[in-house]
């Protein structure tokens, strides 16, 4: 029993509440995601959790893939998915570890070395999996672990320079920075980057304005892995800030104060990093701590960098990871000002393309270049963070292209043209719910459900075809043109809960390279005592203010009745001051004053209820804990022995 749980306030509520079409559309989708988990577990999975797949995998790619094709078991789960999907998920990431240990891949349970792009999409079933169950030794014990891989903490993966606080090279892991990269490391993607923009302006015979670089031709391959060791494989890079993430995880299960002021320290120092080059954020930055140390001086140019193919993307996104988990760790807003100064400056350099304003997301030896819409997600996340009218004039300002306000279902294969969205990483819809959260489309529930639910039929669809049978994937050998069923769990995956998500927790889905799930709000089913909101019980969250959410719950259920407990942000770090009970008719039925981050609603049979929850933002230490198990448990770690 947690101690907490005495003090939480209990509200009851029997008033009857037609059930709008919005929750019965919830009821149905959650019912087609628990059915088609279970036929994707089916299809995949072997009894022991591995899974269908080939003998033997090369490279230092992998691990991340598998990972993010089963992910969504675990976040289904602490949405209020069937029980099994929890039994399912810690199966499969077990599986996975394990096989991927036995390819190579994986060292004590981690990634020996690869990129914070990739271990952070990797990352995102564990962060998950920390949603679930907060008293799972084992989840404790890696979380630990792993924190120490990027502290400095951890004899054998020596990662962080803590005098010059830097992450010491853009390829790190379990078993350290990698300073040379080898031709195997990178022989997975070959045939994938040939569509890529050159990594380099001096690769022989390659000419950069193509836009295209010719990996699969073994003169050019070799080039590209030569310079590579020589300019990007030492020092730190803006993607190794995903590993905020990682530290925050691990707090959430310690709260080990030493974690936040690693996060403080880190962001700090990249912080500086942009002050020193003019406000705009370095790319590359030597193990002196000098900027451009390998790359005669220049600011561009690093690994995943702004000559990178994917250029502003991979700068922007990891600054606004770490900008909101430096702000759930210590309460302090100001440090969404690290990712607010590049995107202010990426807008000054604005320039009207076909009649639209477009930023520039590259910068070569020539200058800026890549002019085209910006993103408008990274204005919403921080917003939801901040609740702050700048961010929205952040927003307001790009004249966001029609393609963003869409709400989009994904290609069955391959990109949208637009967005460049994949089934594969499909976090498609946070501008209309921006919209609809701000009161611009109440249909949009609705809208966003029907969507979902045909996008889980057409990749069941997809899973029952012979496109989708794992038979097909296994091979052996390192055939270049055999090695992108790599994705394919990705792709075939139907367990996608993105509107369940955004409707119920009141915020965007997590950034797929590494975010941690930042909710307004999380639910707990008092009776079994677990994540997720009891069944037949739909949410709503209706509108966001600084100092309130108001959400609806309805009970479909017209036989029991059910007990909901809601809490106060993703990780607990808010706390409730006053709670507002209306009917559907609006009629005010109590008030009630709250001190806590949780509170109880009994909702009788068929009973429902709109809430104006007042609260305080960030006042309380994000946490795993839940009303009956506290993220402290007294269960102690293990204690590996030394032998001498």
């Amino acid at each position: 029993m947690n101690p907490h749980q005495s003090t939480i306030a209990s509200l009851s509520i029997d008033r009857p509440y037609n059930p709008p079409h919005w929750a019965v559309l919830q009821q149905q989708l959650m019912s087609l995601l628990d059915e088609a988990a279970a036929e994707f577990v089916d299809r995949y999975v072997q009894p022991d959790g591995t899974l269908l797949w080939r003998s033997v995998w090369p490279g230092m790619d992998g691990s991340d893939d598998p990972y993010e094709g089963f992910m969504n078991l675990a976040l289904l789960y602490v949405l209020g998915g069937q029980r099994e999907l929890y039994d399912h998920a810690r199966k499969v990431y077990d599986g996975i570890t394990w096989q991927w240990t036995e390819y190579g891949q994986i060292h004590r349970e981690f990634d020996g070395y690869y990129d914070w792009m990739h271990h952070g999409e990797g990352c995102l079933f564990l962060y998950f999996l920390g949603l679930a169950d907060p008293g799972s030794l084992k989840d404790r014990q890696r979380a630990r672990r792993f924190a120490g891989f990027y502290t400095g903490d951890d004899p054998e993966a020596q990662n962080y320079d803590r005098v010059r606080k830097l992450i010491r090279s853009p390829i790190n892991g379990s078993r350290g920075p990698r300073f040379v990269m080898t031709e195997e490391d990178w022989m997975t993607h070959r045939g994938i980057l040939d569509q890529y923009l050159a990594p380099f302006e001096d690769l022989t015979g390659v000419d950069i304005n193509s836009g295209k670089c010719p990996w699969s031709d073994d003169q050019v391959y070799r080039e590209i892995i030569d310079k590579m060791n020589a300019r990007m494989a030492k020092g730190d890079v803006p993607l190794n800030l995903n590993a905020t993430s990682l530290i925050a995880h691990a707090f959430m299960f310690s709260g080990d104060e030493s974690l936040v002021r690693w996060v403080i320290e880190y962001v700090g120092a990249w912080k500086a990093r942009a002050e020193m080059n003019g406000g705009i954020m370095p790319d590359n930055v030597g193990l002196s701590g000098e900027i451009g140390e390998y790359n005669d001086g220049k600011w561009w140019g690093g690994y995943y960098g702004w000559r990178w193919s994917h250029g502003l993307f991979t700068i922007i996104e990891p600054l606004t990871n770490a900008s909101m988990n430096a702000v759930l760790m210590t309460g302090d807003t100001d440090w969404l000002d690290v990712a607010r100064q590049q995107l202010d400056i990426n807008w000054g350099l604005r320039k009207r393309v076909q009649g639209t304003w477009a930023v520039p997301h590259k910068h070569l030896d020539s200058g800026w270049t890549d002019y085209k819409p910006p993103n408008p997600a990274y204005p919403i996340y921080l917003w939801t963070v901040s609740m702050d009218s700048q961010d929205v004039e952040r927003y307001e300002r790009l004249e966001t292209a029609a393609f963003y306000r869409e709400i989009e279902i994904p290609i069955v294969s391959g990109r949208n043209p637009h967005t460049g969205k994949e089934t594969k990483h499909y976090i498609a819809n946070t501008v209309p719910w921006f919209e609809y959260i701000r009161g611009n489309d109440p249909a949009y529930p609705e809208k966003i459900l029907k969507a979902n639910y045909e996008l889980v039929e057409r990749q069941l669809k997809k899973m029952r075809s012979a496109e989708g049978d794992p038979a097909g994937w296994i091979s052996d050998g390192y055939n270049l043109d055999d090695l992108s069923s790599i994705h394919k769990w990705q792709e075939m995956c139907p367990v996608y809960p993105e509107g369940l998500l955004q409707l119920t927790l009141g915020a965007p889905m997590h950034i797929s390279h590494g975010g941690l799930q930042h909710a307004r709000v999380r639910y707990y089913n008092a009776f079994a005592q677990r994540p997720g909101l009891p069944p037949k019980v739909s949410a709503l969250v209706e509108r966001l203010m600084d100092d309130s959410v108001t959400l609806t719950l309805v009970n479909l259920d017209t036989t029991e009745a059910k007990d909901v407990v809601i809490q106060a942000g993703g990780f607990g770090e808010h706390r409730f001051t006053n709670a507002e009970a209306r009917d559907e008719r609006g009629e005010l039925l109590l008030s009630l004053p709250l001190d806590n981050k949780w509170v109880q609603i009994r909702l009788g049979s068929a009973a429902g209820v709109r809430l104006t929850l007042s609260m305080e933002r960030y006042v309380n230490p994000p946490s795993y804990e839940t009303p009956w198990c506290a993220a402290k448990s007294p269960t102690p770690l293990i204690q590996s022995r030394i032998i001498t």
